[in-house]
């Protein structure tokens, strides 16, 4: 008989907000997290807004904030989430747990980019007349101007090496970038290595920041973002007929899922129960999903499957939804082949509407949504949802909180390169 896992710890640093508590009734008044990009000059981008961050000191949560000075915002964000989840587990400073049994598994993005001193470097080694940077010249100067610690931080194993360290967790350790499904496969996966017995508590989620020149000339390019620049918190727009592009976002999001008799044996409070997990791959292109949606379909039927859970139990789904042309439609001809005539009777919202895409965080924040729409009885809008498209027909709660009572709970995460994952939690009834 397989180890039922659940949830006892939560903690989200994002732009709607620095805790859960923050994320969430933000969400229920309809709130954008959106606004110009303030943290470098975005004047001559084509799109010049972000869902950043706002106001993060990370002194309020480690007591060491100079040990991160080098690091990334990724791993900084992922400081300020975990710390409030193990706190809200009691994990913290727990000396009757096993540390060894105590694992880490993220879904975390690249780190730090020394973008100013690049470039500053590649201007000064250009050389125009054979249009090439000496190479030389360009390591000679890069030895005296870049950090080896900021370079260390662009590893993608760093930010749970750092969590690890800081809060003493000896147990698995790993980091996966499936693009946008990262912190959502990094759940599942981390549910699957205390389903079979090799931890007792995983500390997992994601962080991730690509509000950058690097990241917003890269998405631009792709054409994946929003140009809307004269009205930037109407710019997420998932499943409106008139939407032209998602809006990035940045953040962390982090749960401790533990396995269920080790939460009853020190009394942890248990918030949800996570029970079913999906992950396939589009095998088509690398930016846009498959319009038949199959991989979607494919990843939704697993997890229905994981969690032995007829279709008609899910009450809610919190939809990948980015506010693009292709994603939009084929997530919603994904759920209609799985639901069939049910997926009408369906709740469906994207959290992205407000909180903009935080790419490989997007999954683990918009879970934490999930265990408090079941917890508390109310399901977050799609904000700005004004003229409905013909090819998206479902209910996608618009723009209003809507009560309900639900018990399980859809999550979706659809990334570049067509991987997918799907996860389920539900209310917990020992």
């Amino acid at each position: 008989m397989r180890k039922r896992v659940v949830i006892t710890g939560m903690g989200a640093i994002t732009p709607l907000g620095h805790d859960v508590e923050s994320l969430y009734r933000n969400q229920l008044e309809g709130r954008s997290g959106v606004a110009p990009i303030a943290s470098f000059d975005a004047s001559a981008f084509p799109t010049k807004f972000a869902a950043e961050v706002k106001n993060f000191d990370l002194g309020h949560f480690v007591k060491d904030p100079e040990r991160w000075q080098d690091s990334g915002p990724n791993s900084r964000f992922a400081a300020g989430a975990a710390q409030q989840a193990l706190a809200d587990a009691g994990l913290l400073d727990n000396a009757h747990v096993d540390r060894t049994r105590v694992g880490v598994y993220l879904g975390s993005g690249e780190g730090i980019q020394d973008f100013d001193n690049m470039i500053y470097l590649i201007a000064q080694t250009y050389q125009a007349d054979k249009n090439a940077v000496e190479a030389g010249v360009f390591t000679q100067g890069g030895l005296q101007r870049f950090h080896a610690g900021r370079e260390f931080e662009q590893e993608l194993h760093t930010t749970p090496g750092h969590l690890a360290h800081t809060f003493d967790l000896q147990g698995p350790n790993y980091n996966c970038l499936t693009a946008c499904a990262a912190s959502s496969q990094a759940l599942g996966e981390a549910c699957e290595l205390i389903r079979q017995g090799e931890a007792d508590v995983m500390l997992s989620g994601g962080a991730h920041s690509m509000i950058h020149p690097f990241g917003v000339t890269g998405f631009n390019l792709l054409t994946a973002l929003s140009t809307r620049n004269q009205a930037p918190q109407k710019a997420s727009r998932p499943f409106d007929l008139n939407r032209d592009g998602f809006v990035l976002g940045e953040g962390a999001g982090m749960l401790v899922l533990e396995e269920l008799e080790h939460a009853k044996k020190r009394g942890a409070t248990i918030y949800a129960e996570l029970t079913g997990y999906g992950s396939t791959a589009d095998a088509f292109r690398i930016t846009d999903s498959h319009p038949d949606g199959r991989g979607a379909k494919a990843c939704m039927a697993q997890a229905l499957a994981d969690s032995g859970l007829p279709h008609a139990a899910i009450g809610y789904i919190n939809a990948h939804g980015t506010s693009t042309k292709v994603n939009d439609a084929a997530e919603t001809i994904a759920v209609k082949k799985v639901f069939g005539n049910d997926a009408y009777k369906i709740p469906v919202s994207s959290s992205k509407s407000m909180l903009g895409h935080l790419i490989a965080a997007a999954g683990a924040v918009e879970l934490i949504t999930c265990v408090l729409a079941i917890r508390r009885g109310v399901l977050p809008p799609t904000i700005n949802y004004e003229t409905p498209d013909p090819d998206c027909d479902l209910d996608y709660v618009p723009n209003q909180a809507r009560e309900k009572k639900v018990d399980h709970v859809l999550s979706n995460s659809f990334g570049f390169g067509g991987q997918n994952v799907s996860l389920i939690v539900s209310r917990f009834t020992g």
